[in-house]
């Protein structure tokens, strides 16, 4: 357990990040759930789903949505952050106490995003994916959490995965990457263990007969 906070954005400052890697112009698989292939050749990508946050010729960002961050949990995070009155874990929500943090990617780990439904938005600090998701990365939102007045979905990671330009298409030429249409339980569902599978079965892909030898542009 790290003994500090994760690094969250202040404020605004999330769709400047979002533009510094590269991604302001079209979308192309924005809000799709990349799928990782047994020759995807980094291991940690292994078995991974990654839910696409930005995508544009410019460059790609998305978040590793099944793999938990080892032995931490949001009751870890929310009682670093001196919140008035939620000092300690047991005045937490119940449901937060084993709330699973995960790993969202190998770049800049020690940063913090929560992905979640758009009932909770904030104007000046969000980013709208789709109608129903959004990405905020501020301390305000892991508060409202805390305190039960945060979005009904949600899940944190810390870290996320980056391309440069080209890259993820090169990848997915490469038969690394398949991709598919994401749904509330492969993004929010706790059982991170059978997420791979059923992202596959979606697809109607046998997860016993993979190989490195398929794609799927």
């Amino acid at each position: 357990l790290p003994n500090h906070v994760p690094a969250t954005m202040q404020s605004s400052s999330l769709r400047r990040f979002i533009l510094t890697q590269g991604m302001a112009a079209k979308s192309f698989l924005d809000g799709q759930l990349l799928i990782a292939m047994p020759g995807i050749g980094d291991s940690r990508f292994s078995r991974s789903l990654i839910y696409m946050c930005a995508h544009s010729e410019n460059g790609a960002m998305g978040l590793i949505v099944n793999k938990p961050a080892p032995m931490m949990f949001f009751a870890d995070i929310v009682t670093q952050l001196n919140i008035p009155g939620l000092e300690t874990a047991e005045q937490l929500p119940p449901e937060l106490l084993t709330l699973p943090v995960l790993f969202g990617g190998p770049v800049e780990q020690n940063r913090g995003f929560v992905l979640h439904s758009r009932d909770y938005f904030s104007a000046s600090a969000s980013l709208a994916i789709r109608d129903d998701i959004a990405l905020t990365a501020t301390v305000e939102i892991l508060e409202a959490i805390a305190r039960g007045t945060g979005p009904r979905k949600m899940m944190m990671a810390l870290g996320y995965a980056g391309w440069v330009a080209g890259q993820l298409e090169d990848e997915i030429m490469r038969n690394g990457w398949l991709h598919c249409e994401a749904d509330d339980l492969l993004l929010f569902g706790t059982e991170q263990d059978s997420k791979y599978e059923r992202a596959l079965r979606k697809l109607g892909v046998d997860p016993s007969m993979l190989s490195g030898e398929a794609g799927h542009g």
